[in-house]
């Protein structure tokens, strides 16, 4: 039995080789696998000795051989490829290892466009194809993690189809997802990431428990390992919706940096927000804007869950907390509550991937974007329209308010005070009565957005939604501006000495 081996991750090569080994495989390698094997002590035949030429054009043809992919390809079930193959002195090959030059960690280090052809792998590929195609024959082994499964089953005399079929797809998902990273690479560089293609690859962190609704199989794909490394399920089973739910309160909780915010999300839309001094003075004020949706809500922790606030979560009914991280005393308080979930990033304060590009199903495609958010200098360089300017708090509270709208459906007005958000009216189809609703509910938890800071995603397009903010009490204002009747909008706000600030960058979230 042969096999070839030729990894750029050299990582459990030497052991995995010498498995093979032991078990009477002869080795082919190639370049550093081969010379990292000889320096290990381990038997190997160099490439060249099997196809008869020397390594090509700087490495870039080495493998690309009838000796070698004949050996590969030939079924060895039928009488007349194994007849071309003695013809030919083609001697079979019955194991591919094969993992590809390192594209993704080269684009990472660097620029220049003549390392980064060099390391595109034209061999390994074609390698890795054969030996799926012929899957039934070849073992074909593209990951690491397989290696010690692999050889059990050779020493066991229990490789069975199942474990080939496993690998045949592992195999072709390893060479589509490196040709996607290529193309995707090059689209990025020369049509400014929009070309005729785009491929969107995701690995597989878990299934969950099902989609949206029961009937409904779901599962989380990551990118570049992100869940794998930064979360950690500490109690129940992450559905569809938690998911997404979670990663809208993680969005808004870690929008603000090290600080001690907590977010309050239903139904991907925010219900509470606060900062204060502590994690559970902000728990508190953030839970006082709408208790009700809160109920079987999300509620994202930036920072360390501790047992005194998990004491204070226990008062009501919140599914799922995600937490920068939890103290043992703290899970240890959830024992009891059988629907409860927790889960943690094991950080100091929660973190986000900050994925450049987004995108959503819509029936019979996706529509692509590049990501949208809020730029640390926004608030910043926004400009103060009116005659009011807002004092140092005031501009705390339109940052805050801000953001938190850049991240609720459209269309959408919060109120923000000391730092907590009163009110929030969000997925409407007229931006007055978002405002108009967010006073009300304010009013039924008994808050008031007297004195408030107000926020919209865009901008008002009517002065009504100013003249109702000014009647409910506001006292600053901020939005993109942008629209035909924006001396209207400056001129109520100066009517009602309300603070009125333009960003000039527009925040729809659909």
């Amino acid at each position: 039995m042969r096999a070839i081996l030729s990894v750029s991750d050299k990582s459990g090569i030497v052991e995995f080789a010498q498995g093979l080994v032991e078990l009477g495989w002869e080795i082919i390698s190639t370049g550093g696998t081969y010379k990292k094997l000889k320096d290990s002590g381990i038997e190997a035949i160099e490439i060249s000795d099997i196809t008869q030429f020397p390594e090509m054009f700087d490495g870039r043809v080495k493998t690309l051989n009838p000796y070698i992919h004949g050996g590969i390809l030939y079924r060895r079930e039928l009488s007349s490829h194994v007849e071309t193959a003695r013809v030919h002195d083609i001697i079979g090959i019955d194991l591919v290892c094969v993992n590809l030059y390192p594209f993704k960690e080269t684009i990472a280090t660097t620029d220049n466009f003549e390392t980064i052809i060099e390391n595109i792998d034209i061999g390994g590929p074609a390698m890795i194809r054969s030996a799926a195609k012929n899957f039934n024959d070849v073992l074909v082994i593209t990951d690491v993690k397989d290696y010690d499964e692999v050889l059990y089953s050779l020493n066991s005399n229990s490789v069975d189809e199942q474990l080939r079929r496993a690998l045949m797809i592992k195999a072709f998902e390893h060479s589509a997802s490196y040709d996607a990273m290529i193309a995707n690479y090059m689209n990025k560089r020369f049509n400014k990431g929009f070309g005729e293609t785009q491929f969107i690859v995701g690995t597989k962190a878990f299934d969950t428990r099902y989609g949206e609704n029961p009937h409904q199989k779901g599962a989380l794909y990551e990118f570049d390992n992100f869940f794998t490394n930064n979360f950690k399920t500490l109690k129940g089973e992450a559905s569809f919706n938690n998911l997404t739910d979670i990663d809208g309160a993680v969005k808004i909780a870690s929008a603000f940096g090290k600080v001690p915010a907590v977010s309050i999300v239903k139904h991907a839309n925010p219900c509470g927000f606060a900062i204060k001094e502590t994690l559970l003075d902000s728990y508190v004020e953030a839970l006082k804007c709408d208790p009700v949706s809160a109920f079987g809500g999300v509620v994202a922790i930036n920072g360390t869950l501790d047992l005194e606030l998990a004491n204070k979560i226990n008062e009501i009914f919140i599914e799922v907390i995600i937490a920068a991280n939890v103290t043992d005393e703290a899970l240890s308080a959830f024992e009891g509550k059988k629907r409860v979930k927790i889960f943690t990033q094991n950080k100091e304060y929660l973190e986000l991937n900050g994925d450049k590009y987004d995108f959503r199903h819509i029936d019979g495609g996706f529509v692509y974007q590049q990501s949208d958010k809020v730029a640390d200098d926004e608030i910043e360089k926004s400009t103060c329209r009116g005659n009011v300017v807002a004092s140092k708090e005031q501009l705390k509270d339109l940052e805050i308010a801000y953001k938190i709208a850049s991240f609720a459906k459209s269309n959408c007005v919060v109120y923000v005070k000391d730092s907590a958000m009163v009110g929030i009216g969000m997925g409407m189809t007229s931006r007055v009565d978002a405002a108009k609703c967010a006073i009300l509910k304010a009013k039924e938890v008994g808050l008031s957005v007297a004195g408030s800071a107000m926020a919209s995603e865009a901008f008002f397009p009517f002065r009504d939604s100013i003249d109702a903010a000014a009647k409910a009490g506001v006292s600053a204002i901020i939005q993109p501006g942008g629209s035909i009747r924006d001396m209207e909008v400056v001129e109520a706000a100066n009517e009602h000495e309300i603070a009125l600030y333009f960003t000039g960058v527009r925040h729809f979230l659909h």
